[in-house]
């Protein structure tokens, strides 16, 4: 596809710097047990970092504005390095909660820095299946870094030393061969009414995708270790999910490229609806139960950011990417901190298979939301032969005919 080519460095960084977030994810959950924290303290340490991920939101505009993408990069990389670094040398509940805001800080402003510049470099028409091979690569990463955690003692320094090293290669391919680089945005402010009226229905995706995804990063690895399974285990059920997102992610984007995102929205929504009730109902301590359960709810749970991303990004004009990227993360970070803090509560009054019941009902809303906006708001024409019929009906001989009509 031409519009990937200019942006592969790109992708690589990304897939570089999303495979030691993802894998530090899983490792603080793993390690906070361990060490003896409380489910509703690492629920807290989680919602502490999309906290700081929400902080980043207001904060990456400037940045970006006054110093551009690629120093933008550099610098929140290696903050974002010396802080893993940071979290093995003290391991304490609030150090942790401290340094893992700050953590949030720098990933907003990484992940905005890469969606912005992403959505800068496409059009409508390819938005869903460059979006949706940039969450491949996220996912694809995400999941190898998980199988690394068990090659290695979680509960000594050289787990988190791989993770620094892969924090600090991601600004390797931005920094010598990405040329795709777009200009700084102009000056803006971050407004929130602006982007609810832009397209309610991706604010709210964001939200419930940043409940449920958040919940199940956070406290998926809690919930496993809970009803029985090891380490290795716990690592092959997150991977599970998070490789189901790859399997229907592409397929989705195609499919709300051609027609009404809001269709693939609401598919994508009411599976992870069918697929948590699954886990709930049937899967009990059964492993191959609950990977088969997990990997269903990956499929169609894990596309619903990037589906409601680029539904957002439809309606954007140029010099909007980065107020779109920030805002669609912000609202993301809402639905992120409280998530894994309701979750984690309703896991520690009411026992472990309350998280997909949680999941469903975040899920079953959604779909409420994009069969209402569905009736208020027209389709989109994205597609050749929406285009096609949009030109035909604007073209001077149908304008003539229009008028002798009238």
């Amino acid at each position: 596809m031409q519009a990937i080519r200019p942006l592969i460095p790109l992708l690589i960084a990304a897939g570089i710097l999303l495979a030691g977030n993802g894998m530090q994810g899983t490792l603080i959950a793993v390690r906070g047990n361990q060490e003896g924290f409380s489910t509703a303290i690492i629920g807290l340490i989680g919602a502490g970092y999309f906290a700081g991920f929400m902080a980043g939101c207001w904060v990456v505009p400037y940045i970006l504005q006054m110093v551009g993408h690629v120093r933008a990069f550099a610098a929140m990389a290696a903050i974002a390095a010396s802080a893993t670094l940071a979290l093995v040398m003290v391991v304490n509940p609030f150090a942790w909660l401290v340094l893992r805001f700050i953590i949030g800080i720098c990933f907003a402003s990484l992940f905005a820095a890469v969606e912005s510049w992403i959505n800068s470099k496409v059009s409508n028409e390819n938005r869903g299946k460059v979006l949706s091979i940039y969450r491949l690569v996220d996912l694809v990463c995400v999941i190898s870094s998980q199988f690394l955690i068990p090659l290695f003692d979680i509960g000594g320094f050289s787990v988190f030393g791989v993770m620094v090293i892969m924090i600090t290669l991601s600004l390797v391919p931005v920094s010598l061969a990405d040329r795709s680089r777009p200009q700084a945005p102009g000056p803006f402010r971050f407004d929130m009414r602006f982007l609810w009226k832009l397209s309610p229905l991706a604010c709210v995706g964001c939200i419930a995708i940043g409940m449920t995804g958040a919940a199940f990063r956070t406290i998926g690895p809690v919930y496993a270790q809970s009803i029985g399974m090891s380490v290795a285990s716990v690592a092959t059920f997150m991977s599970a999910g998070i490789f189901g997102g790859i399997v229907l992610q592409y397929p989705l984007g195609w499919l709300s490229d051609r027609y009404d995102r809001r269709i693939a929205l609401a598919t994508a929504s009411m599976g992870a609806v069918l697929a948590g009730m699954f886990i709930n109902l049937f899967a009990g301590t059964s492993e191959s139960l609950n990977f088969a359960g997990i990997f269903l709810f990956g499929c169609f749970a894990l596309p619903l950011y990037s589906l409601s991303a680029a539904h957002a990004n439809d309606f954007a004009r140029d010099g909007e990417y980065v107020l779109i990227a920030t805002g669609m993360m912000f609202f993301w970070s809402i639905g992120a901190i409280t998530g894994p803090l309701v979750a984690s509560l309703l896991m520690q009054g009411f026992g472990p298979n309350v998280l997909f019941v949680f999941t469903s009902i975040v899920h079953m809303a959604l779909v409420v939301m994009t069969m209402w906006r569905m009736t208020v708001r027209p389709t989109v024409p994205r597609s050749k032969r929406s285009r096609f019929i949009a030109l035909l009906r604007t073209s001077p001989m149908m304008m003539k005919i229009a008028k002798r009509r009238d």
